[in-house]
């Protein structure tokens, strides 16, 4: 763990180094203000700083408030190093966002002891982040597939829309539904189904663009969103999706199987809504379905 110490006395500035160095802690140190406030906004900065009250340039205070006027969700637990006995003045630097203070001169055991409690909540909030960040993830994706669920890529769907229509550029969307997929959990079982729900999620994902954006609708059906240049094409990358995903062999714990797919197309004009596109969509793969399956069709047809 990094430790920044802001002490522009060089005596003190050793000590407190030489205690954290031997506890095994890597020290950054700045001997004003100035320079610790600068070392605190880099990239990778310090998990934890200790700051001299009195210092030239910029005081620990006024440190501490421009600290924590920046918004991060992992935030440098701080201890101020003051002379100062008055209970006020202490108040005063809590106050500013300091975690904790350290009277000088300092006891190397109080400081160790309280570098380690800092140390555990610096620890305790990056796990914090971290598990945020994993139910986060969870709660917008699919568990099987790995790609957005239902109600993450209805969302992305409806940010498109307003973007398209705020820029004036087209929005497709492709309805995608695995033909006669019963009928692989029938014979092979719904394990080697999972597999082949997850060779087409691969075969997806290696399809579209790093901009479009693909999500599991719910069991076999999943939602291509395919934000265009007004006039653009989009049909006809549909087309070579459907026929890519029908000349694949997906590998399965029952072997390589080959499956096709039924695309329905609508794509987004005027006022169009997540409703209304997705009926649409809905539509046309009902046409799909009852053209013949392995088939594109749009809306508009």
């Amino acid at each position: 763990m990094r430790i920044l110490i802001a002490e522009d006395d060089f005596t003190s500035r050793t000590m407190l180094a030489g205690v954290l160095k031997k506890s095994g802690y890597e020290v950054v140190e700045t001997i004003n203000g100035s320079a610790a406030w600068e070392a605190m906004r880099q990239p990778g900065a310090p998990g934890l700083a200790i700051l001299d009250w009195m210092m030239p340039e910029l005081d620990g205070p006024e440190v501490v408030r421009r600290i924590r006027g920046v918004e991060t969700d992992q935030p440098p637990y701080i201890i101020m190093l003051t002379s100062k006995g008055d209970k006020s003045d202490i108040i005063a630097g809590l106050d500013a966002g300091a975690n904790d203070y350290l009277a000088k001169p300092f006891d190397a055991g109080e400081l160790r002891a309280r570098v380690e409690v800092g140390r555990r909540m610096v620890e305790m909030q990056a796990e914090l982040v971290k598990s945020k960040a994993t139910l986060a993830h969870q709660a917008g994706h699919d568990s099987l597939t790995g790609l957005l669920n239902r109600r993450a890529i209805l969302e992305r769907l409806h940010e498109e829309l307003v973007r398209a229509r705020r820029e004036g550029d087209l929005l497709a969307i492709g309805m995608c539904d695995i033909d006669h997929f019963k009928q692989v959990n029938d014979t092979y079982g719904h394990q080697t189904g999972d597999d082949v729900l997850c060779g087409l999620t691969q075969i997806l994902s290696e399809s579209l663009r790093e901009y479009d954006s693909v999500g599991r609708m719910g069991g076999e059906e999943f939602l291509v969103i395919m934000p265009m240049k007004s006039g653009a094409d989009y049909t006809s990358r549909l087309d070579r999706l459907c026929g890519r995903i029908s000349e694949s062999k997906i590998t399965t714990r029952s072997g390589e199987l080959s499956i096709t797919v039924s695309i329905g197309v609508a794509s987004a004009a005027g006022e169009s809504t997540v409703d209304t596109i997705l009926e649409a969509a809905d539509t046309a793969l009902y046409g799909a379905k009852n053209e013949g399956r392995n088939r594109v069709v749009h809306d508009g047809r």
